[in-house]
């Protein structure tokens, strides 16, 4: 809703400006200029990126403008299913873990708390980081190296859209220059005859260097930046979970290790240290 608001700001803007200026809308349609600079912008990323890559930055600009993704209860859920679990290990042994991390989909556990169990990345990462433990595969000292290896392909994996849109953003001038050189081209077929049609030609022509010029600065180069902020939401959730499994399997308390989970939360997603031992000791006593 924010981006919505932030882009009807942008084109109230520039359009209130060329009205108050006298300007004439009718002017600014100019759907050949349109058509050259879409076309130019949409196929170079065709060009560039996997399709893979193209159905993620449909998906993410999708998902940027439903807000970000997480809210505070997402990250208050998280910390207290992974407190759970933790109990259960410390309780009954690492073994009692096994049905849980084994079938994340089908455990009772998880699907107490319905964020955390309908992401499916962050339940497969949670996962992937207790069963090496639960199987005896590796030791304590060896997970993080290797949750930070996940991390850190998931982390390039989430960028890639980003920076797939910002090249297409960084060339939106180029192609708003080249639609204009096609406009001077047509104009230049029409010298010697009506002036008013040759005028009406350089107007469309430098109508798309504008267009060019305004997506770039304002349309494109916002949505890449706020696709950053929406991948660093969903690393600090894996973060989070990262942090509180490592703890926990070098031999911290269950609620010592949601402690260091919690303290990698962002400060609008962050329980103060009372108020997450409250909400864990409350819950464990129902």
């Amino acid at each position: 809703m924010v981006i919505i608001i932030g882009l009807l700001v942008v084109f109230g803007g520039t359009i209130g400006g060329f009205l108050y200026a006298h300007g004439n809308l009718a002017d600014l349609w100019q759907p050949g200029e349109l058509i050259t600079i879409g076309g130019m912008a949409i196929g170079s990323m065709v060009v560039m990126s996997p399709l893979k890559v193209l159905i993620h930055i449909a998906k993410g600009l999708i998902a940027c403008l439903k807000g970000p993704p997480f809210k505070r209860n997402d990250f208050d859920e998280l910390l207290k299913v992974m407190y759970e679990l933790f109990v259960l290990g410390r309780r009954n042994g690492m073994i009692a873990l096994e049905e849980h991390v084994m079938n994340p989909e089908g455990s009772s556990l998880f699907k107490k708390y319905p964020s955390f169990h309908a992401n499916h990345e962050a339940l497969e990462f949670f996962c992937d980081g207790l069963r090496p433990i639960v199987d005896g595969r590796i030791k304590p000292d060896q997970l993080e190296p290797l949750m930070d290896r996940s991390l850190a392909s998931m982390a390039h994996e989430k960028h890639l859209p980003a920076m797939v849109l910002s090249k297409m953003g960084d060339a939106l001038p180029g192609f708003g220059i080249c639609a204009a050189v096609l406009g001077i081209v047509v104009t230049m077929g029409s010298l010697g005859g009506d002036i008013s049609a040759v005028g009406k030609h350089i107007g469309a022509a430098l109508v798309g260097t504008f267009l060019g010029v305004f997506f770039c600065y304002g349309v494109v180069g916002p949505m890449c930046t706020n696709m950053e902020f929406y991948s660093h939401g969903e690393m600090t959730y894996l973060n989070c979970i990262k942090a509180a499994v490592v703890s926990f399997a070098n031999g911290l308390p269950p609620l010592v290790a949601a402690e260091v989970g919690r303290r990698v939360l962002d400060d609008d997603m962050r329980p103060n240290a009372t108020e997450l031992e409250t909400m864990l000791k409350t819950m464990g006593s129902k």
